[in-house]
């Protein structure tokens, strides 16, 4: 039996003493006390030992792809920091192309120093009532980006983009303190096993942190109140280990909610427990690439590249030996029993005896040309670079790109990665944002009602964004421009609103709300246009009538 076995059995005889049943997850189960919440510990561990089985058919999989093109990630198989797995890379365009893909994603999802979302109201909203809560939430936005700028979810997203090269990202987001509100971390897949749920969204995340200090379970659970078995430990200089559990509670009808564990794996106890709920409760922000039906985990664009990466390496490694016969030699001698192999040495100005009549020593022509493998790599790093959608980065050696050439490739990016983009906005932008609001409404910097969409909706304007907006603003321009040719003005003031026009054409551009007046400023404007054209037309007719009469004389 297992250490988590024994503590599994050991928390549910101490702390599950109700006999009632109900049902979770088409699964008769028994019902705990309110302590624990409304899935049992044993459950947990049964869930946690299926999902985790269901990982383990991944992990070959996984690793070749850390081995050949993530080389300082943490490994499934090997935990020692700073061991060297970088032997059976012999090409580096898998482990370039991947830090690359991170940056040019991070660049073009969740760039560094801009504001790439905007929060706006929601349908539910009426429409009169928009423009002025628009322009509210706008400063609520700029806030919330500040206090992401001086976090550190620049460093940490980057890092759990190299993961989504694989396939799945996790990015734990958790409270901080007065100086910095929210703390970001980036957790590597080996540290994690994940589930889904009956609506086929991860819906349990179990964490396993490994030697964790003693001393430091105050300050990572500051509200827990920690068993005596544990406080006993401290001061000693002792690790533990740590299996954090995140399960969400179908109970709650019409609210999203939540359960968090932490079991420590040493004492046998509890550390934390704790219930959360509504929209952002959930810290782990778990983001896949792409996925296969009836699968957890996430298929990245290094899976598609991987043949072409190992293809690489081989060849590079066979170039390699090539040059080493070229340089060394292989020769043939004959038995003459004067010549000995063994005892031979090829270095300048060595002497080597040989028998009367003997051949001595004869070098062999090397087998086979190596030309042909340029070819072979020229093609396989053009995948590679393909398949991690760095082949339109451009030539450095060649003069800058231009704006326009700038977004021609963003656009050409978002086109290319539309299912991907959409799934990223689902799983990694929304949740972010909504994870922060979440925080700083709780830490009491903010009052914002839920951004579930509906009362509070989050607008993408990321470059990816901006590229497939663009689409729709040539739609929008070349619109107006055939009514206008067409037409003629007359028609185009019929039938186009030009200030509804301009306002949407302003939204597509990502345009501030702030710098664009609301409908009630508008209106104001332009009854006081109004009223100030009908002051000059009065002022003009008394002229005209004085004029008139001595004109007449």
């Amino acid at each position: 039996m297992s250490l988590l076995d024994k503590l599994v059995i050991l928390l549910f005889s101490k702390s599950l003493k109700h006999s009632e049943y109900f049902c979770f997850n088409g699964k008769q189960l028994l019902k705990p006390s309110s302590k624990i919440g409304s899935a049992s510990l044993k459950a947990l561990k049964w869930h946690y030992e299926k999902a985790k089985s269901f990982r383990d058919n991944w992990v070959p999989l996984f690793e070749e792809c850390y081995e050949y093109a993530l080389p300082m990630r943490e490994s499934f198989y090997y935990e020692e920091a700073g061991q060297r797995r970088d032997d059976r890379i012999f090409d580096e365009t898998a482990v370039v192309g991947v830090q690359e893909f991170a940056s040019r994603l991070q660049s073009g999802l969740v760039p560094n120093f801009a504001r790439w979302a905007d929060l706006m109201a929601g349908s539910e909203v009426p429409k009169e009532d928009r423009d002025e809560i628009d322009n509210e939430l706008d400063s609520v936005t700029d806030y919330v980006f500040e206090i992401l700028q001086n976090s550190n979810f620049s460093q940490e997203v980057h890092e759990s983009f190299m993961d989504l090269a694989v396939g799945t990202g996790i990015l734990c987001v958790e409270e901080g303190d007065s100086i910095n509100p929210i703390n970001f971390t980036s957790i590597p897949l080996p540290h994690v096993v994940l589930d889904t749920g009956p609506d086929d969204k991860i819906d349990h995340v179990f964490r396993e942190r490994k030697n964790i200090p003693f001393d430091s379970l105050p300050i990572m659970y500051p509200n827990a109140k920690l068993d005596p078995k544990v406080e006993k430990m401290m001061g000693a200089d002792r690790d533990t280990n740590i299996l954090e559990i995140l399960c969400r509670d179908y109970s709650q009808k019409n609210e999203e909610a939540y359960y968090h564990y932490a079991l420590c794996l040493v004492t046998k106890t509890i550390l934390h427990e704790k219930q959360m709920k509504g929209l952002g409760s959930n810290p782990f922000v778990c983001f896949r690439w792409s996925k296969c039906a009836g699968e957890v985990y996430g298929r990245g664009p290094l899976l598609n590249a991987l043949s072409a990466i190992k293809t690489t390496n081989l060849t590079i490694e066979l170039i390699l030996e090539n040059a080493q016969m070229s340089i060394a030699g292989i020769y043939q001698v004959d038995d003459d029993g004067v010549i000995n192999p063994d005892t031979i040495n090829l270095v300048p100005g060595s002497i080597i005896p040989k028998a009367m009549g003997s051949s001595g020593l004869q070098p062999l022509q090397a087998a086979g040309n190596f030309d042909v493998a340029q070819l072979v790599l020229s093609d396989m790093r053009l995948n590679i670079k393909r398949a991690l959608y760095n082949d339109m980065l451009g030539n450095p050696d060649k003069t800058p790109a231009s704006a326009t050439e700038v977004a021609e490739r963003m656009a050409d990016l978002s086109r290319r990665i539309g299912s991907a983009f959409g799934r990223l906005q689902a799983e990694l932008v929304q949740p972010v944002l909504q994870r922060v609001i979440y925080i700083l409404k709780k830490q009491g910097r903010i009052e914002v009602p839920q951004v579930n969409g509906r009362e509070i909706k989050i607008r993408s304007v990321s470059p990816l964004a901006q590229a497939q907006a663009n689409q729709d603003i040539t739609t929008v321009a070349r619109f107006l421009e055939l009514i206008g040719g067409t037409f003629g003005p007359e028609m185009m003031q019929i039938l186009i609103d030009s200030e509804e026009t301009a306002v949407h054409l302003a939204k597509k551009f990502g345009v501030p709300e702030s710098l664009i007046r609301d409908e009630k400023e508008r209106k104001a404007m332009t009854a006081m246009a109004q009223q100030m054209a009908q002051q000059q037309q009065m002022a003009q007719q008394p002229q005209e009538q004085m004029g008139g009469p001595e004109a007449t004389g």
